[in-house]
């Protein structure tokens, strides 16, 4: 697979060109023959024109790759070797929606050839790519894998807004459906990642190993909120004991906050659901998921009792909030937990103003409903810092005291500004 890459003989395709597929296909590119495929036309357009919708790529980086951006099927069939990295999502009910990639699976059957090669790196449940994928592949193309074609699970490890732990420096993974295409997989990847391949004996151990690092992370920052909860009724700041509690040399370093994205806040109940199904209640995993898609609302009531306390009229109160993105210096606004706060605070009668100077309105407004505005207004009774975006780090006591009223409450949801602030009533997790 490898030397018909290099000799141009065939190419590489990725499906979805979003966080995770952009990066692949670009670093393949410049070794190989690619084609970048997606369903959305608009984003075509604009990496055709080296913009990246999600500013994560700079234009730069399409220096020198040799590749096709195509929203046209089509275009699929000249590749032999096809990665696939569409969002896995949750629905309403916290249930896994595997609806995009069982689409994609679709798109690429229709195309599959003899020989050609399938890898996922979208995060599922352990025995999806067995159990859902692969039927849909062998549906589709009429061949039968393992036989006629070959499937493998990278998982992807990209973190967005992270300039040090990009895709060549992060150890890659890589399963494969036999020992043929495990060394045909790893020879791939081995093309553009410098940090390694760590090969897995099977399909379902490269899943199991890609859901529960997020779900790892995950319990321990539950743990991190819920400590939060407790120590807000010792009036003792949580950061301050965490920073204590660091002297120690094998204290684990986790913080309590907001835990949204389509990653940490996603994987964990895409496990609990194939544990439900094999007849396992996942105790821990569950409440460390119900502690931090809690957490948006106990900030929304901590905030409005602290606006009761200045003797404020709550239904005739102002706050802005800081920040809308799932985390700090990106425009990523899926599964933003910041939108609960809002919602919450709504549900008092207050009047809520959102400020990102990195997420888009259309998108704001498109997804949740919610008008950001575009330039922070005056006379706000509490300022609820939500995300710690850098353009915010500059901000200081005195900033805040000039566009909110007297005895205003300051709500800082990270403490960055812990210490640093006098007269109002600051509050942090």
């Amino acid at each position: 697979m490898v030397k018909k890459l290099l000799n141009r003989e065939t190419k590489i395709s990725v499906s979805g060109l979003g966080y995770v597929g952009l990066p692949i296909a670009l670093e393949f590119a410049r070794k190989v023959q690619v084609v970048g495929y997606d369903i959305r036309e608009d984003r075509i357009e604009k990496l055709k024109k080296r913009i990246d919708p999600n500013q994560e790529v700079s234009p730069e980086a399409f220096q020198g790759a040799d590749i096709l951006f195509t929203s046209n099927p089509e275009d699929l069939a000249g590749a032999s070797f096809h990665i696939i990295a569409v969002p896995t999502p949750i629905d309403e009910h916290n249930l896994p929606d595997i609806s995009p990639l069982i689409h994609a699976c679709e798109t690429i059957g229709d195309v599959l050839k003899q020989d050609d090669y399938v890898v996922f790196e979208s995060t599922v449940y352990p025995g999806c790519t067995e159990e859902e994928c692969i039927p849909v592949l062998e549906k589709f193309s009429g061949l039968k894998c393992g036989k006629d074609f070959k499937v493998g699970f990278s998982p992807e490890r990209i973190n967005p807004g992270d300039k040090i732990h990009t895709l060549k420096s992060i150890v890659k993974v890589v399963s494969g459906c036999d020992k043929v295409s495990l060394e045909n997989i790893a020879n791939t990847y081995q093309l553009i990642v410098e940090a390694g391949i760590h090969r897995v004996s099977s399909i379902k151990v490269a899943e199991a190993a890609k859901i529960i690092e997020n779900t790892q992370r995950d319990i321990n920052i539950a743990f991190m909120n819920e400590l939060s909860l407790i120590f807000n009724r010792m009036n003792i700041n949580t950061y301050e004991v965490l920073e204590a509690a660091n002297t120690k040399w094998n204290f684990l370093s986790f913080y309590p906050g907001l835990v949204g994205g389509h990653c940490i806040g996603v994987d964990p109940y895409y496990l609990t659901y194939k544990a439900r199904e094999l007849g396992y209640h996942a105790q821990v995993i569950n409440s460390g998921r119900f502690v931090n898609d809690s957490m948006g609302a106990y900030i929304a009531k901590q905030t409005v009792k602290k606006i009761i306390a200045i003797d404020k009229n709550i239904n005739h109160a102002k706050v802005l909030i800081l920040g809308v993105t799932f985390k700090e210096n990106i425009s990523d606004i899926r599964n933003s937990k910041v939108i609960d706060i809002a919602r919450e605070l709504h549900s008092y009668g207050v009047d809520v103003d959102l400020f990102d100077p990195r997420a888009s309105k259309q998108e704001v407004k498109r997804e949740y409903g919610l008008n950001l505005i575009s330039e922070i207004g005056k006379d706000y009774d509490a300022v609820i810092v939500a995300v710690s975006h850098a353009e915010f780090s500059s901000f200081d006591e005195s900033f805040f005291s000039s566009i909110t009223n007297h005895k205003a409450v300051l709500i800082d949801v990270k403490g960055i500004y812990r210490g640093k602030i006098k007269n109002l009533n600051y509050w942090s997790l």
